[in-house]
């Protein structure tokens, strides 16, 4: 079977995520070279720039993670002065994120794209191939037994 179109397809597909792992995973290293923070860590920051006063709900939505993860997350990077955490004035529950103007002096050197390569490409893809995508990995994911909620972790955090 080695040898099979079903064979090679695979190996092209393997070599494919390998090329994607390593982009993302360089991608990443550059970011922490040049910004000293992790390439997660920056799409925090390029989430809260884009929409200032965010709440964690919300980020970790947009970062499709766990909201423990992210809570984890803007814990680390409030302790490097980056963000600040702001109780709404009605409801003190609430939590609004902003950046400082350290977090606003990272995100103005920061290498493109701030949120990664992986994501930035994913929105790029037009909405019909993103969706064949989405479904052939979920096939795969089965084919697995994995389910997707496996993927919660960063995938510079991997």
């Amino acid at each position: 079977m080695t040898g099979s179109k079903e064979g090679n397809d695979a190996r092209t597909a393997l070599r494919q995520f390998r090329a994607i792992f390593s982009a993302v995973r360089q991608h990443a290293q550059w970011v922490e070279a040049q910004c000293g923070i992790s390439g997660t860590q920056l799409w925090v920051l390029y989430e809260l720039s884009a929409q200032p006063g965010m709440r964690v709900s919300r980020l970790a939505d947009a970062l499709a993670i766990k909201r423990s993860t992210a809570s984890n997350l803007l814990d680390k990077i409030e302790q490097r002065g980056l963000i600040r955490r702001e109780r709404g004035a009605s409801d003190q529950r609430i939590v609004h994120l902003f950046l400082t103007e350290a977090g606003t002096a990272i995100m103005a050197k920061a290498p493109q794209p701030a949120q990664g390569v992986l994501i930035d490409s994913l929105h790029r893809l037009p909405p019909d191939k993103l969706v064949e995508l989405s479904q052939n990995l979920s096939s795969l994911l089965d084919l697995m037994q994995l389910a997707d909620n496996t993927g919660m972790t960063p995938l510079p955090d991997i």
